[in-house]
């Protein structure tokens, strides 16, 4: 007799359904290893010259030439720019001409003043006889008081009109501009025959960088790392220009200044670099690390391992062990509770979940997390021993122990 081939279908696919929830669940591991763990903060920041020069201009002209330009290497006291001094010429000339009218205006006074003298002593002679009165002295002494006053004021205008010819010929030594410092000119902000105004402030025409084999990366660090940043701490970044290259420096400041964008505090960690080669250029955007902390040959785990939440069966199996071992040892429950509780409230504790080499249920292992690097970290087992190449759970899929179907509570920190 045939057998109807629906039912046969039905019951092949219920076969099938039974064997998937039988199937054991699968555990992803990793190795435990032993090496260095190296915690690190990182940021983003901008190539600077240590020091830059802005020169400007004192007077206002039209620019009559340019004797540097981009890149252009320039010594303290080399002319960079010159400014038509036509017009700074023409006021210079006129106030030369107003100090040879003081100091004529100023010898004519002198001659007023001599000759005032003379008929005052002259009258003063012939008082005695009779021949003048008191009261022509009185006038002629007042007439010499006079002199002597509109001979000071004469002085007074020789020296305004020198103030006024120095300061002319001051601007007519600013219509030719020097450079303030030896450098690289790295900007240069006018063009021949240009008009530059310097009425309210002195227009920029050069930008100098003193010294480019030393440079400064300013960082934007966030302040939740800022804490960890110490003046004279290392540090590692790298530029898009040299890909796979590592550059190296020094904190050398750390800004207490913030910069707040949108809500977002930044905080300005300066890092010095010695460029000897000139192969870094003011500009030039920088992925900087800083080196915070650093533990030597000692066992890591993946983080991932640290974060695993076992299923709820473990967690039982495992208490029901450690009851079972602390009465056989003589140990109070209730005191080795307490001591997985404060375990528990230790944030640096944490229980990764061991596989065993033969087989069988997964044992929990406290450990205390160090130093990490964002991907791996440094851990120290609480009690018992780990060993390198031990295969610690990452994750679990399948069975009745998968993580994603398990609803049960995992509690915190170590049992």
């Amino acid at each position: 007799m045939r057998t109807p081939l629906l039912p046969l279908l039905l019951t092949l696919a219920m076969a099938a359904c039974g064997d998937g929830e039988s199937k054991a669940p699968q555990l992803t591991t990793v190795a435990l290893e032993r090496g260095d763990v190296q915690a690190q903060v990182t940021a983003g920041g901008t190539l600077q010259p240590l020091v830059t020069v802005q020169v400007g201009s004192q007077v206002s002209g039209r620019i009559l030439s340019l004797e540097a330009d981009f890149n252009s290497v320039v010594k303290k006291g080399d002319v960079v720019a010159r400014i038509d001094p036509q017009q700074v010429e023409a006021v210079r000339r006129r106030a030369s001409a107003n100090v040879m009218a003081a100091r004529g205006n100023l010898a004519k006074s002198q001659a007023a003043l001599g000759e005032a003298q003379r008929q005052l002593r002259r009258a003063q002679e012939l008082l005695p006889k009779g021949y003048v009165s008191q009261a022509e002295i009185d006038t002629l002494a007042t007439g010499v008081e006079q002199a002597e006053a509109d001979l000071a004021a004469q002085r007074g205008a020789l020296a305004q009109a020198q103030a006024a010819l120095s300061e002319a010929q001051v601007n007519l030594d600013n219509t030719v501009i020097r450079s303030p410092t030896d450098g690289v000119v790295v900007t240069r902000s006018v063009d021949v025959g240009q008009t530059v105004a310097a009425s309210l402030q002195a227009p920029v025409l050069f930008t100098i960088a003193q010294d480019l084999q030393k440079m400064q990366v300013h960082t934007s660090v966030a302040e939740s790392d800022v804490g960890q940043l110490k003046q004279g701490m290392d540090a590692e970044f790298s530029v898009d220009a040299y890909p796979g290259r590592k550059f190296r420096g020094r904190v050398s400041q750390v800004r207490v200044s913030p910069t707040t964008v949108q809500n977002v505090v930044t905080y300005d960690a300066v890092v010095d670099v010695e460029n000897p080669a000139l192969e870094l250029k003011p500009g030039m955007t920088a992925n900087v690390s800083f080196r915070t902390a650093e533990a030597k040959d000692v066992l890591k785990v993946a983080n991932a391992a640290l974060r695993f939440k076992a299923p709820q069966d473990w967690i039982d199996a495992a208490r029901a062990a450690r009851g079972k071992a602390a009465g056989d040892n003589g140990t109070e429950p209730a005191a080795a509770a307490g001591d997985g509780a404060r375990r528990a409230r230790d944030g640096s504790v944490k229980r990764i979940w061991r596989q065993p080499a033969g087989g069988g249920l997964p044992v929990p292992v406290p450990v205390r997390v160090g130093v990490s690097d964002g991907s791996v970290s440094e851990i120290t087992p609480l009690h018992g021993e780990l060993a390198e190449g031990e295969q610690i759970i990452t994750g679990i899929k399948g069975g009745s122990g998968d993580t994603a179907k398990s609803k049960a509570p995992t509690p915190p920190g170590p049992f």
